[in-house]
């Protein structure tokens, strides 16, 4: 898998997010993609050759290991790192969208030059109005996503904990066998790392959709407040022309 291509697309994106965002960027990438791609796989290696099982049985060790690892370790996590990432790609078509639109009406106007498309292009933008709207959107989804690999981690493998020794009496299993976990102590150390640094992406991207919530409120704030000083200073304006009206009354 590609992970250099995932990570220019998030990063392009990164530019424009808060410095949560970022955080959780690296932590995506350190201690997530880079700790498996180097170590997952030496961890892990062919785990079916090396589950073994106390029979001759033909198909009885390939039944109980599908019984008891329905999908592979490495292959779940690379499922749930794509189904993470992949909501930053909605911010970045939005930011794509509002940037052409920009480049539009300035070429609309005929007096465009290089330097104003080359600004665009590298200018940060800001996470206000329908951008707000998409990006707190991907943030729900990040997390959902999340929360339901962390789920089916637990349901599939009924905990994080690798057994030592599992039991299977599946067909075409002649009786109750016996079978036994490569590395198990290993395995279990990795699992636990795992869910733990995913735990923390999914307190930061929490923490960022509260920021993002609070900013917001407070902008939302800034401007009513805003509104009630012009529309005070207005009927200030107005008193006073009507106090000069009465007096030349007078």
């Amino acid at each position: 898998m590609d992970w250099g291509s995932l990570y220019e697309v998030i990063g392009g994106v990164n530019k424009h997010s808060t410095s949560i965002g970022k955080i959780w960027l690296s932590v995506l990438f350190i201690f997530r993609i880079m700790i498996l791609v180097v170590a997952a796989e030496s961890v892990w290696g062919d785990e079916q050759s090396d589950f073994t099982c106390n029979t001759l049985q033909p198909g009885c060790k390939n039944v109980c290991y599908d019984h008891h690892f329905p999908v592979s370790h490495i292959r779940l996590w690379c499922l749930q790192l794509i189904f993470v990432a992949t909501p930053a790609l909605l911010v970045a078509m939005h930011v794509a969208y509002i940037k052409h639109e920009e480049k539009r009406k300035l070429q609309r106007k005929g007096n465009c030059q290089e330097k104003d498309l080359e600004d665009i292009k590298n200018r940060k933008m800001r996470i206000v109005g329908t951008l707000w709207w998409t990006y707190t959107t991907s943030i729900l989804f990040r997390i959902l996503f999340e929360a339901t690999f962390m789920y089916l981690f637990y349901f599939l493998y009924t905990g994080f904990h690798m057994q030592r020794l599992v039991k299977c009496d599946n067909w075409p299993c002649p009786n109750v066998v016996d079978c036994f976990i490569s590395r198990p102590t290993e395995k279990t150390v990795f699992t636990i790392f795992m869910i733990i640094v995913s735990g923390i992406c999914m307190v930061l991207n929490v923490a960022e959709l509260c920021y993002l919530i609070i900013q917001a409120f407070m902008r939302r704030s800034r401007k009513r407040a805003k509104q009630l000083r012009a529309i005070m200073g207005t009927e200030e304006e107005q008193n006073k022309i009507n106090d000069k009206k009465l007096a030349h009354a007078e």
